[in-house]
């Protein structure tokens, strides 16, 4: 990390998370952030479910909910970034304050509710994104929707065309029920309407699920039994958990997702449970407590294919996305392999 981002964090910590995280975003617009550019090498290089990608360091959706820091974002390190979620119908998301740092734990809990700029600004600015770099779009419901799994066909339909790929977003806690749609036959009917209208696109993307970490073992395999049987190009394991254990903060009460460092094992464990499900037919990506090269590898030993990080930012800042992917070259040398694909799923078993 440079001593400029270094100075800019230690200022950032001392305001309001929700204010520091605006302030970050139009730095980075302005320019005022240093990018790594790309990071990659012959090991780094990797596949996943069609797009070639210069690493498997990916950005997380929520850090550029509005599409506003394309740009930059794409020459940041990162091997693909997600940005949203995305509901058809602007929305406030819930009342402030809902977002909290945790610092001793190095995590993060929030409850934004899918505040956003709405489909039709968002593709405006999907549309005028530049050139290189693998941009998705999470897709998510409007909190007073009468049709929900409707809102995400719809969200594709306008954003589809200016893609790489997109995430169905049934695993938020901050929208009442959203979580409901995780349910097999909810999830089946959802996902057909998805499919459905990714038919109609200008080339067909890439399509992927995100989940919760707090699914039991048969609600795993009812996702992973839809998942192989629905033309899902994949799952993001995992969003934010509603646990609080363990923690000490005088932030832990509050409610919404948790994030960070607290997540790292137990979202490791539904990743691997879901790669031995899934027998590496479908790739994973792993997302939830990443904050260095070692945890970004045994996310892939688990079984991802790629990984994704927004959490550890907040105290790592940008620079950690490219800290980690070269970071992650070396372990991969270290250990004989020659790209990610070999490496992936080889360390399942002990989270298992």
């Amino acid at each position: 990390m440079k001593m400029i981002e270094a100075l800019g964090l230690k200022a950032l910590m001392q305001i309001d998370p929700e204010r520091a995280h605006g302030l970050a975003l139009r730095a980075l617009r302005m320019g005022l952030a240093p990018l790594a550019g790309e990071v990659t090498s012959p090991r780094l290089r990797c596949n996943v479910a069609g797009m070639e990608m210069a690493n498997p360091v990916g950005l997380a959706a929520g850090f550029d909910k509005n599409a506003e820091a394309l740009g930059p974002l794409t020459r940041a390190g990162f091997g693909f970034i997600e940005v949203g979620a995305a509901t058809p119908r602007p929305q406030g998301g819930n009342p402030k304050p809902r977002l909290f740092r945790l610092k001793d734990e190095r995590a993060v809990i929030n409850r934004f509710g899918f505040n956003n700029d709405g489909m039709e600004v968002i593709a405006r600015r999907l549309e005028a994104r530049p050139d290189g770099g693998i941009i998705g779009l999470n897709l998510g419901a409007n909190k007073d929707s009468a049709d929900r799994a409707d809102d995400f066909a719809r969200v594709l339909s306008r954003c589809g065309a200016h893609l790489d790929f997109a995430t169905v977003n049934v695993s938020s806690p901050n929208t009442e029920k959203l979580r409901d749609l995780q349910g097999a036959a909810a999830l089946s009917a959802l996902l057909d309407g998805v499919m459905e209208a990714r038919q109609w696109l200008p080339k067909p993307i890439p399509v992927f699920l995100k989940i919760a970490p707090d699914l039991n073992g048969d609600e795993l395999a009812e996702i992973a039994g839809v998942a192989m049987t629905s033309g899902l190009s994949g799952i993001i394991a995992t969003n934010t958990t509603l646990s609080r254990e363990g923690l000490s903060s005088v932030h832990k009460g509050e409610a919404g997702g948790l994030s960070g460092a607290p997540l790292f094992e137990k979202s490791t464990r539904v990743l691997a449970q879901l790669s031995k499900l899934t027998e590496g037919k479908i790739p994973l990506i792993g997302v939830g407590g990443i904050s260095n090269a070692e945890e970004a590898y045994a996310k892939i030993r688990a079984g991802a294919s790629a990984v994704q990080l927004y959490s550890a930012l907040v105290y790592g800042g940008l620079s950690l996305a490219a800290e980690i992917a070269r970071g992650l070259d070396g372990l991969l040398q270290k250990d004989g392999f020659s790209s990610v694909a070999e490496a992936v799923g080889t360390g399942r078993e002990a989270w298992l």
